[in-house]
């Protein structure tokens, strides 16, 4: 079935396409010295040689040196200078969600570079395009389109393959971003800001088209690089499956019963996919409710930043998916403040006994990955979920992207402070009330609804065939493309052993 879409458009090559493409880059790759990972080993991280291991404990995880490629994996410790045996992750406690079930989170701000797992989505998209030929370095401009994060990590991924990227973003996106980007690219016209916040996608997509009619420009779009969706199958979906296999040693009963994932580009989700293959628990797809493009067929906007709207992703796999879960952004932009102000912690220790370990680490929850938690609580609900099973997630990235966010509401709303009050008043509401309203458990109908909704973007808007659209229907091409990583593994040993370098 994979063979049924246009392999050239959606970066699903297995072999060179352009042989003196191929050749610059190997020149390039030779004189910059830079090895490619591949995807088994960023999903086992044992398999990178010892040579490549030894040499990163002397690199900075945040320079932009080419063998912090070999970090873009889950298994950095929180300083990602050293490796961890099992993923970085937390398990919430009953004091804090309110449900028996258990409540995992994996650490994506483990991640080099950018503090958040999209650079792994940026690689995965970009290698399949250096190995076939298709991206030139000495001569294509890459274009990352993104709410914030994966324009981040194509910078990052760019500059550490020595290719000039440029990041196309909302101008209202947080201030972090842009002062990260601000140091990184290699000319401040190489950030593109679009008109709008999170929930402007279509401006997006609209100014990649217009940098499209200039040939030299090379459009990475995450919403549609079906390599985005094979990444996290292979690594994000090895991790996380991973780290339950850590939980279930110590409690042999454990069932992974459900994954909850804000759907964003919907590359994440993929993981839930090898999940469901390998353990058979239930996807939830997660968005902001005050645009509720799944649920509602709704409008708006709102500042869950990282999770995007308004439209189905190309890459999103909705005919594998069980659960759809809406949740406000008053609950991220509130439990921020819980989780991140002495007020809210001193609140969460001593009137609900959370432990300090877990309120400390509460830190490491940005916007999206407290959506990602609120979603799970909802679905543990209406699952009727026990001690015994486990929903997991990720924590995107953490808050210390969202500290302008935080700042700004806090000089808005609680101008004389925020306290223990309004601590109480935010758990109650939005933790402690969390209920089972906006979300479905979605039948054969619901999903081709939510399937069919892809339509207005990719084939009206965006010019995909009927033919390419309508074959993601089908889950024999889903399993087609979680086939392709070994073949793209031996294409980038070939293309290491063609530049001859070593370390």
């Amino acid at each position: 079935m994979v063979q049924d879409v246009d392999p050239e458009r959606y970066g699903l090559l297995q072999t060179v396409v352009d042989e003196e493409s191929y050749a610059r880059s190997i020149n390039r790759f030779r004189e910059e010295q830079i090895l490619l990972p591949t995807f088994g080993q960023l999903a086992d991280p044992t398999t990178i040689p010892d040579a490549i291991q030894e040499a990163l404990l002397g690199i900075n995880p945040n320079d932009a040196h080419p063998l912090n490629l070999f970090r873009v994996h889950w298994y950095n410790a929180y300083d990602s200078l050293e490796r961890v045996r099992v993923p970085e992750h937390i398990v919430l406690p009953s004091e804090l969600t309110g449900v028996e079930a258990k409540i995992v989170l994996a650490f994506g701000n483990r991640f080099p570079m950018i503090t958040a797992h999209k650079v792994l989505a940026a690689y995965s998209c970009f290698v399949p395009r250096i190995i076939s030929g298709q991206f030139d370095p000495t001569r294509h401009r890459a274009i990352w389109p993104s709410t914030g994060n994966y324009a981040r990590g194509g910078i990052a991924i760019s500059t550490l393959m020595r290719s000039r990227g440029v990041a196309v973003l909302p101008e209202n996106m947080s201030q972090e971003r842009f002062d990260w980007l601000d140091k990184w690219v290699m000319d401040p016209a190489d950030i593109v800001r679009t008109p709008g916040s999170e929930s402007n996608v279509k401006e997006i997509y609209d100014a990649c088209n217009e940098l499209e009619k200039d040939d030299t420009n090379f459009i990475f779009n995450q919403f549609s690089e079906f390599a985005n969706h094979i990444g996290h199958y292979t690594v994000t979906g090895r991790a996380l499956g991973h780290i339950f296999e850590t939980l279930q040693l110590a409690e042999p009963n454990l069932r992974l019963a459900a994954c909850a994932f804000a759907s964003g580009s919907a590359g994440t989700l993929a993981a839930a996919d090898r999940l469901k293959d390998d353990f058979g628990s239930k996807t939830i797809a997660v968005e902001a409710l005050e645009c509720p493009t799944m649920l509602y067929n709704g409008y708006g906007e709102h500042n869950i930043q990282g999770i995007g709207d308004k439209h189905i992703p190309l890459i999103h796999n909705v005919m594998n998916t069980d659960l759809v879960a809406g949740i406000s952004d008053s609950a991220t932009d509130g439990l921020n403040l819980v989780f991140t102000t002495p007020a809210g912690k001193d609140y969460l220790q001593k009137e609900h006994g959370v432990p300090l370990e877990i309120v400390e680490n509460l830190r490491h929850f940005g916007f999206s990955s407290i959506c990602n938690t609120l979603a799970a609580i909802k679905a543990a609900k209406q699952l009727n979920l026990s001690s015994d099973d486990v929903i997991i997630t990720v924590a995107t990235d953490g808050s210390e992207l969202y500290e302008s966010e935080k700042e700004h509401l806090l000089q808005t709303k609680y101008r004389d402070g925020f306290t223990s009050l309004n601590a109480a008043e935010i758990f109650e509401e939005h933790l402690l009330s969390a209920d089972t309203e906006h979300i479905e458990e979605l039948d054969e109908m619901g999903k081709n609804r939510i399937f069919n909704l892809g339509y207005y973007t990719w084939v009206e808007q965006q010019g995909v065939s009927i033919e390419d659209f309508d074959a993601r229907r089908s889950q024999e091409f889903w399993n087609g493309l979680h086939q392709m990583t070994p073949k793209w593994d031996e294409m980038i040993a070939e293309f290491n052993a063609q530049t001859g370098v070593t370390v």
